[in-house]
């Protein structure tokens, strides 16, 4: 439990700088269609690398986190990134939080307090082969709709990629959260659910910097992170055995319920609009 908590509380910290760093180096390109080309001309840009670095740091964070921490508590740390992105872009512009600002990071510090106190620490429940290759199939699914999506003309493609960003980080934790790795280690190279890993990490990774040429970073930071925070919570207490402890439920409603609120009222701080982008 304590490495539990401890990699949950390293998970803002990467995740929320590394929005920032993300939205400047994917603003000075382009738009262009979401597919690998986009990937290879971000990875030339050394602003969204040390971002993606920060994010394989929190990546790693969250699986030792999912391990023994239930999807609720785990997704709402994620969800908090946006009070570490609201204070570093206040840092790098020189802006001030006002009242309301300073209320919604008191509101996130108490849901994650809430959550951790109220969360029951266990492994999650396995799931049955056919729902590992749903995961999969459902992960591939979204691939498919978001490259549709990202080339249709007039609508909200930003919107829409944002979404399946959120989408794409809740199949990536649904699949940490039930993937068997229990000794020996390489079976799980069969399991779909290790699959569903790598094409939900694309898939979140390509649409998210694609939402962000396209959108602004608010919408899509509160969309993608409120479709990660509650699409897992929901599935792991449907599905994986996630639970509160005995008598802590209406705790752990109170503290999703908060630290979700407050990040979606601090999205709009964490608007790197200003943010330098030029070469």
């Amino acid at each position: 439990m304590p490495v539990g908590l401890f990699a949950a509380a390293v998970i803002p910290v990467m995740y929320g700088t590394a929005t920032v760093l993300q939205a400047v180096g994917s603003r000075r390109l382009a738009p262009t269609p979401v597919d690998a080309r986009l990937l290879l001309r971000l990875l030339r840009s050394v602003p969204y690398l040390a971002g993606l670095a920060m994010d394989g740091v929190g990546f790693v964070a969250s699986l030792l986190a999912l391990r023994s921490l239930p999807l609720f508590l785990v997704q709402s740390a994620v969800a908090s990134s946006i009070g570490v992105t609201a204070l570093v872009a206040r840092l790098w512009l020189g802006t001030r939080l006002g009242g309301a600002q300073r209320l919604a990071l008191v509101g996130v510090g108490v849901g994650l307090v809430l959550l951790a106190v109220s969360a029951e620490a266990e492994g999650g429940q396995p799931l049955s082969l056919a729902g590992q290759w749903l995961v999969l199939a459902l992960s591939l699914l979204v691939a498919g709709l978001s490259a549709l999506a990202a080339r249709a003309p007039g609508g909200r493609p930003a919107s829409v990629l944002a979404v399946a960003a959120g989408l794409g980080f809740s199949g990536v934790a649904i699949a940490a959260r039930a993937l068997d790795l229990s000794s020996p280690w390489w079976p799980a190279l069969r399991q779909p659910l290790l699959w569903s890993l790598a094409v939900g990490g694309v898939v979140a990774i390509t649409c998210y910097a694609a939402a962000l040429q396209r959108g602004v970073v608010t919408v899509v930071a509160a969309v993608s992170l409120a479709v990660e925070t509650i699409v897992p919570a929901v599935v792991g207490w449907a599905v994986l055995g996630d639970r509160a402890r005995p008598g802590f439920l209406p705790v752990a409603v109170a503290g999703l319920l908060l630290s979700l609120g407050g990040a979606v009222a601090l999205a709009r701080y964490a608007e790197p609009e200003a943010l330098p982008i030029a070469p």
